[in-house]
């Protein structure tokens, strides 16, 4: 008896699988909440640092000396002291220094304020691969960062379930995402229920970002869509078209929208391959990775050429592959690389993302390259990995300007 009785004591009570993984899903985001409101004191929201002078200067190409002059004198915003007396200043003081001397200088107004002119297109930038790990939403973040470092106004749109966009950007999906409040929000085929794409756009704490968060709602476009087909009664636009009409509504509002896909070649993912203007394909330099893009690459023709017979035409401005997670000292990561550009030549972009440390551990705190600062990380290992990043975001940004039809 007293065997037996210690069997029940410490033997599990029996759970089926749907209690145990909902069981699970709660403990894992209430510790997920409790990490941010640790990391980010004292409202738990992500905040952005504050940037030096020479910082400034290199963002803006407003020398160093010139900033420190105007400071002086009480001119342009004024920036904070650290304690050992250097200035700093905000990304909206940074803005600011932008604005006021593209307004001094109007023939140089594109070296301080690159955004859109009159006759210059919104760029709708699609970032895709459905193999997981190949860094898509990692090299959203940092395009966005970066875009909005050099001032432009960058939309970011998170297509994703997975929602690691708007973690990254603070949002944490089942708890800050309310019903209604995604995408699928301005998509949706109940017309009483839709609500305008301005409606569900959020300011984030990086200015000159704002972000269209996502979470497990989306998937609802994915679940109607061949309802609605099937009844063939859809309302307004087909399918794959409404996604480009509700950002035409907010076009004159930002220079670039960054499109965060699905991992799948869904509704959504064509979606938003009909929305772009320019799409970057993500790929790990890998065997696996690249068997598993061809895959993509094949459905995706497949895809496009149904679009095609519906009568959409797709006219994208380029379409370029990434290599991602590359350690140039791996002799198969290298002949991989070899490859790619064997076959696709410059549509393989010339610089690489480099695997580092520093972006792992940004990463680990829902933090880009750009946010971390000096003495966080090792200074080298930093550089090396800033400089990798700048270098892939600075070959996207020359091909933007190249569809704008600037020099």
């Amino acid at each position: 008896m007293a065997i037996a009785n210690r069997t029940e004591t410490i033997a599990p009570s029996k759970e089926n699988a749907g209690s145990k993984i909902a069981r699970h899903a709660t403990i894992l985001s209430g510790q997920l909440q409790q990490l941010r409101t640790r990391m980010y004191p004292p409202k738990s929201e992500k905040m952005l640092r504050q940037f030096l002078t020479n910082e400034v200067s290199k963002l803006t190409s407003i020398p160093d000396s010139t900033l420190k002059l105007m400071s002086s004198e009480g001119r342009g915003p004024a920036p904070s002291r650290l304690e050992n007396n250097h200035r700093v200043y905000t990304l909206a003081q940074i803005n600011e220094l932008r604005e006021l001397f593209a307004k001094q200088k109007p023939a140089e107004a594109l070296r301080f304020l690159p955004r859109r002119r009159p006759g210059e297109h919104l760029q709708v930038l699609a970032v895709a691969n459905f193999k997981g790990g190949s860094a898509k939403t990692t090299s959203c973040v940092h395009l966005a960062h970066y875009l909005a470092l050099h001032g432009y106004r960058v939309l970011a749109l998170d297509l994703d379930p997975q929602a690691s966009l708007s973690a990254m950007f603070g949002a944490q999906p089942e708890i800050d995402v309310g019903a209604n409040e995604t995408i699928y929000a301005a998509l949706r085929y109940e017309e009483a229920e839709r609500r305008p794409i301005r409606d569900i756009i959020r300011k984030t704490y990086f200015d000159g970002i704002d972000l269209i968060p996502g979470n497990l709602e989306v998937m609802e476009y994915e679940h109607e869509t061949p309802r609605v087909l099937a009844q063939k009664s859809a309302s307004g636009a087909i399918f794959f078209e409404r996604l480009k009409l509700v950002l035409a509504e907010i076009e004159a509002d930002y220079d670039v929208v960054i499109l965060d896909t699905p991992p799948s070649l869904g509704f959504l993912t064509l979606s938003a391959i009909y929305a772009a203007t320019s799409m970057i394909i993500t790929v790990h330099p890998a065997m696996l990775d690249v068997a598993s893009m061809s895959q993509f690459l094949l459905m995706m023709g497949d895809l496009i050429s149904v679009l095609n017979e519906s009568g959409a035409q797709l006219d994208q401005d380029f379409i370029r592959y990434l290599v991602t997670r590359h350690d140039p000292n791996d002799a198969p990561q290298s002949q991989v690389v070899a490859l790619l550009r064997h076959l696709f030549g410059s549509d393989v972009l010339l610089p690489t993302a480099i695997e580092s440390t520093a972006v792992e551990a940004a990463g680990l705190a829902k933090r880009s390259i750009y946010e971390l600062e000096m003495g966080q990380i090792g200074r080298d290992t930093h550089k090396r990995a800033r400089e990798s990043v700048d270098a892939v975001n600075e070959a996207i940004v020359q091909l933007i300007n190249a569809s704008w039809g600037r020099g």
